[in-house]
């Protein structure tokens, strides 16, 4: 694991266990992270891109500034509700990556069984797409994705 990896498994630690303590929204100052974990700002904003992003069930605000601040809000909505916004962010293509966080975020929420999510991984990985051409992989991982979602909870 290199340094850069690991200040931002804690900076996302922090921010983590700040929502546990807070009900799933909190308003953070980048200037006091980045001095709290004595990095550059721009590290704050790559693990908020990266490891609070929508895929990852979360609303991130931010307003620039002085008194600017960054709010983190865990999206927690009724399991339909969040079906239908994971397929509507799905949208024509999917990566690999992408299709794994959402099927992560369906499993922590309690959405989906550990063994539905095997099942949905294995569906849009890699080696069950090798016989689609690159090109064409992300439509045909989205539209697997999709199915088996409407089928499952629809």
């Amino acid at each position: 694991m290199t340094v850069a990896a690991g200040i931002s498994d804690m900076i996302a630690g922090f921010i983590q266990e700040l929502l546990n303590q807070t009900g799933g929204s909190a308003e953070l100052q980048r200037a006091e992270l980045a001095s709290r974990f004595k990095c550059v700002p721009s590290q704050i904003n790559y693990v908020i891109s990266t490891r609070f992003s929508p895929e990852h069930g979360y609303v991130v605000e931010s307003r620039r500034g002085g008194s600017g601040y960054i709010r983190i809000t865990r999206v927690r909505a009724d399991p339909k509700r969040m079906v239908m916004h994971t397929l509507n962010s799905i949208g024509d293509t999917v990566d690999a990556r992408t299709a794994s966080a959402l099927i992560s975020n369906l499993t922590a929420a309690g959405i989906l069984e550990n063994r539905d999510a095997r099942l949905l991984l294995a569906a849009t990985g890699e080696q069950a797409l090798q016989p689609v051409p690159t090109e064409w992989r992300d439509a045909a991982r989205a539209s697997v994705f999709k199915q088996l979602l409407i089928h499952l909870f629809i």
